[in-house]
C-alpha cells in the first residue's frame, strides 16, 4: 500500500475570486474575509502541517504554484530542506489551466516548470492543475517538457499509462481530500474515521487483488492547518504510518516503481 500526502501550497490573487469560505464577499475586491483565509496556510497552517510530516516520517508531495515561489520562499527553503517532491501547479490557483491555445500554453508551462526547477534545485516530475485543469493538449506538452505524469484524473487507485508516451495517471483524489470534506461540514473525528476506512479497504483490495494500492491523502494548508482540525491529521498519520505493511512515500517514487515493476500495458484515454 504506498501512501502519499498531496500538499498543495498555492498563491491567489488578491484581486480576484477564489476558493471561499463565505461566499457573501468572495465578488469584493478586496475580500479580506476569504483571501485572509487562504493566506493563512502558506503564513502558518504549513507549518504544522510540516511538523506532522516530520513526526511520522513523511516526505510531502507538493503541489506548487510557481508564483508561490515569489511571495513565500520561507516555505520552499523549508521544503527543500526537508527533500520534499515537487510537482507544477500552474502559476496561481486565481487562473484555472484552461481555454490557451497550444504556443501560449507551452510557455506557460515552460515558465512554471522553469520557475520551480530554479528555486528548488529540482525539475518537477508530475503535474496537477489548478482546480484539476488541464486541456486537450496537456499531457503531450508536458512530455515535451519532461514530465512523467499528471494527478488529475482521480479515476483509478492504481497508475497506468496515458495515450501520451511516456505520462502515466497517478492516483489522487478529490473524496479524501480535506477542503472538499470540511467543505461538506465533516468534523475532525469523522475525517480520522474517513482516512481508516479508505485504508482498510485499499487493503482489502489489495490483498485479494495480489496488487497494490494508492492511497493519496489530498491536503490544504489553509484547511488542515486550522488549530482546531490539526490533531485529527496528526492521529490520521499515526494511523497510516502504524500500519506494516504501508509504504510511505511521493507520489514522484510511485510513478518510478510502477515503472520500473509493472509490465506494458495499453495506453487509456481517461476522456
Amino acid at each position: 500500500m504506498a501512501v502519499y500526502v498531496g500538499l498543495n501550497v498555492e498563491h491567489f490573487l488578491v484581486g480576484r475570486p477564489s476558493t471561499s469560505i463565505w461566499p457573501g464577499t468572495a465578488d469584493l475586491v478586496p475580500d479580506a474575509l476569504n483571501h485572509g483565509w487562504r493566506d493563512y496556510g502558506t503564513r502558518v497552517g504549513i507549518w504544522r502541517v510540516a511538523e506532522s510530516l516530520d513526526r511520522h516520517g513523511l516526505r510531502a508531495s507538493v503541489l506548487l504554484n510557481s508564483d508561490v515561489v515569489h511571495h513565500y520562499p520561507q516555505v520552499i527553503r523549508a521544503g527543500v530542506a526537508r527533500d520534499w517532491a515537487w510537482l507544477a501547479h500552474g502559476r496561481t490557483n486565481s487562473v484555472l489551466h484552461t481555454g490557451l491555445e497550444p504556443d501560449e500554453e507551452r510557455r506557460v508551462l515552460a515558465d512554471v516548470v522553469d520557475t520551480i526547477a530554479a528555486a528548488t534545485g529540482k525539475r518537477p516530475r508530475g503535474w496537477m492543475g489548478p482546480g484539476l485543469t488541464e486541456t486537450f493538449n496537456t499531457p503531450a506538452l508536458l512530455a515535451e517538457l519532461g514530465l512523467e505524469y499528471v494527478l488529475d484524473w482521480t479515476n483509478d487507485d492504481q497508475p497506468y499509462p496515458l495515450t501520451v508516451p511516456g505520462v502515466l495517471s497517478v492516483p489522487y483524489t478529490v473524496e479524501l481530500n480535506d477542503l472538499l470534506l470540511f467543505g461538506r461540514g465533516t468534523t475532525g473525528p469523522e475525517f480520522l474515521r474517513i482516512v481508516q476506512d479508505q485504508y482498510e479497504q485499499l487493503h482489502a483490495d489489495a490483498t485479494a487483488g495480489d496488487s497494490g494500492r494508492v492511497l493519496a491523502l489530498a491536503l490544504h494548508p489553509f484547511v488542515i492547518g486550522q488549530p482546531f482540525r490539526h490533531k485529527y491529521l496528526d492521529l490520521a498519520l499515526a494511523h497510516l504510518a502504524a500500519q506494516p505493511d504501508v509504504w510511505l512515500t511521493t507520489s514522484d517514487d510511485i510513478a518510478s516503481h510502477y515503472r520500473g515493476t509493472v509490465p506494458a500495458q495499453d495506453p487509456v484515454s481517461p476522456q
